[in-house]
């Protein structure tokens, strides 16, 4: 089993961690990480959106915070699901293969594995189009004191989900059915393509308002 990692460690001990030798924290993990402080980037734009100032728009900051408080803990399942699919595999990879029984068990395993290790970045993947969605909803209404703020909460989210979308590659060679590898491919594609036209045009507001 790999060692116990969580949102409750210090980033010192967290760091020390990932830059080991142990296999994880892995990139699946960093990804979820990157995701949650993405998050807490746009979760705090919108904190600073609650004065007096902003009360007509004080509906659409509440459910941007909710939707990112939301977001942060279930990034937090996803780290330790990353952790979880990895000692899977690992595990399938370590099963005995001497007999034609064994080997189909190891086989049917490993391919359970697969789609599981699969499956948490595209969570992932998915969690994060639904953060830089919700950033749009706020970008031309939120605090232009910390806008560029928002604008680096959604750079975070979109290296996060760049990163999931990696984890995904390099797992997708060992699913043997064609037929889901496709489906998976596809899906990771198509919410990278959603999410950078999202991301530019997001930045364009940014940059617009830090200018004005």
């Amino acid at each position: 089993m790999s060692t116990p990692i969580s949102f409750d460690q210090s980033i010192r001990s967290f760091l020390k961690e990932a830059g080991s030798a142990s296999p994880t924290p892995g990139g699946g993990s960093i990804a979820a990480v990157a995701a949650a402080l993405g998050a807490a980037m746009t979760a705090m734009v919108g904190s600073l959106s609650q004065s007096s100032k902003f009360a007509e728009v004080k509906p659409q900051m509440d459910a941007a915070l909710a939707k990112m408080n939301a977001l942060t803990a279930e990034c937090e399942q996803l780290m330790g699901d990353d952790i979880t699919a990895f000692d899977a595999y690992m595990a399938a990879l370590k099963l005995p293969k001497e007999t034609e029984e064994q080997k189909l068990l190891r086989k049917q395993a490993l391919q359970q594995a697969a789609a599981g290790a699969i499956a948490v970045p595209l969570r992932l993947l998915e969690a994060c189009a639904g953060g830089i969605a919700v950033a749009g909803t706020i970008a031309e209404i939120a605090n232009a004191n910390v806008i560029s703020d928002l604008g680096i909460g959604v750079l975070m989210l979109e290296a996060a989900a760049q990163s999931a979308l990696l984890t995904v590659e390099i797992n997708l060679p060992q699913i043997k059915d064609e037929g889901e590898r496709s489906r998976c491919f596809t899906q990771a594609d198509s919410l990278i393509r959603q999410m950078e036209a999202q991301k530019n045009s997001l930045l364009a507001v940014v940059r617009k308002r830090m200018n004005e």
